[in-house]
């Protein structure tokens, strides 16, 4: 049984505030400091250039990308870290292309997450083959699962309103018509429990910024099933994918039967040792835990908005195992509520356009910390306070 009492403590979230938006941006663990002077002191200063050896900074791509697959139900093997979530869409929806040549049609949905449509329209352009981009409603994309198809690509769990898709019924499906799969688990890993090898799914990507707490930019992550490590394509072939990468070969030339294929460029090192330090936490949560406590927060904070904050309207999914480990509301006025929130300590962000969206993560948050939040927003709403100027000015990231 996971103590999350234990895991509060591991975490420096400023006194006074209630962070309640672990889905966009993790807080940081309090041996985040000291792993970070262990690589600046012991590491890098110390070691310079011989630290690609004698500390294995080579293979961190792989060393943490296993830590992060046993996360994800993934085999030792086939998951590496680094670059970002989208470098990592682009290189698992493009090999994913190559692997059914004959189709034309990638399909995702308008809920996804903006970043993940961009870099399919880029490279659907950088093709230029008649390749199509298609999103339907997030509730009819299975649907729209057919022959045609090539690759789906689906965020489990919506942004916005934290729908969670039913993963298992869309890879059968897909895998029915012959279509592969790309799994964006950046809203699901570490919020709820993923099993990339039970379901069968063929590639799956994410980062590690949001409930991995790896820090702002922390290394993303791309797992290739196991059975197709040998045939995967790499698009983006960089050096750290060479199977001789140090004999400097002109012509590219992938690692033969390992994941390492995939990797690209030269990862940052610094970030690793924040996500090294971050995964330590885990080593004391089981997933399952941190799901079951998440539902009693998420269904508590509903309650309570509903109850006590006219004009506030639930914008997710009743059943809860419909939905991810966030909770989001509509608010007619939802950016300046949230800056209003913020203004009190109460953290959340805010989603075009007028969503309020909040992260339930059992990690850092408990009963005291929702009960306290909806009293602050009730405060505000019955005084208007959210009216001020000051709650009406935009800044460049929300």
């Amino acid at each position: 049984m996971t103590d999350f009492s234990k895991t509060k403590a591991m975490f420096d979230i400023p006194d006074g505030m209630i962070y309640l938006n672990g889905n966009s941006l993790g807080p940081m663990p309090k041996t985040a400091p000291d792993a970070m002077n262990r690589f600046l002191m012991e590491e890098w200063r110390t070691e310079l250039v011989k630290g690609w050896n004698t500390k294995n900074w080579f293979m961190q791509t792989n060393s943490l990308g296993d830590r992060v697959g046993k996360l994800i139900g993934a085999a030792p093997g086939s998951t590496v870290v680094g670059d970002t979530l989208s470098i990592k869409v682009f290189q698992a929806v493009s090999s994913a292309m190559a692997m059914v040549p004959d189709r034309k049609v990638i399909l995702s949905d308008n809920g996804n997450f903006p970043t993940d449509l961009y870099m399919v329209e880029g490279l659907i352009d950088l093709k230029d083959a008649g390749y199509e981009l298609r999103t339907p409603n997030p509730e009819n994309v299975l649907d729209n699962i057919s022959d045609e198809v090539a690759v789906v690509m689906i965020t489990e769990v919506d942004y916005r309103t934290g729908r969670k898709h039913d993963m298992k019924k869309i890879i059968e499906k897909a895998h029915a018509h012959g279509a592969m799969v790309v799994w964006d688990l950046a809203h699901s890993a570490g919020a709820i429990p993923v099993d990339v090898a039970d379901f069968d799914t063929d590639f799956a990507i994410g980062c590690t910024y949001k409930y991995l707490n790896a820090g702002p930019g922390g290394p993303a992550f791309l797992y290739v099933a196991p059975r197709l490590i040998d045939t995967v394509v790499p698009t983006l072939t960089g050096w750290f994918g060479h199977e001789a990468p140090f004999a400097f070969d002109l012509n590219y030339k992938p690692i033969a039967g390992k994941i390492d294929r995939m990797r690209v460029g030269t990862p940052s090192i610094a970030s690793f040792a924040l996500l090294d330090a971050a995964l330590d936490v885990w080593d004391h949560v089981d997933i399952h835990d941190v799901r079951a406590r998440s539902i009693e927060l998420s269904e508590l904070l509903i309650r309570e908005v509903e109850a006590r904050c006219p004009g506030v309207k639930f914008a997710g999914m009743r059943d809860p195992q419909e939905r991810g480990s966030q909770v989001s509301f509509r608010f007619e006025h939802g950016y300046a509520l949230m800056q209003a929130l913020i203004a009190r300590n109460v953290v959340g962000d805010f989603r075009m356009p007028d969503v309020i969206r909040f992260g339930v993560t059992p990690l850092f948050i408990g009963e005291e910390e929702i009960l306290n939040a909806v009293e602050i927003m009730e405060d505000i709403l019955r005084n208007e306070i959210w009216k001020e100027d000051r709650f009406q000015v935009r800044s460049a990231v929300t």
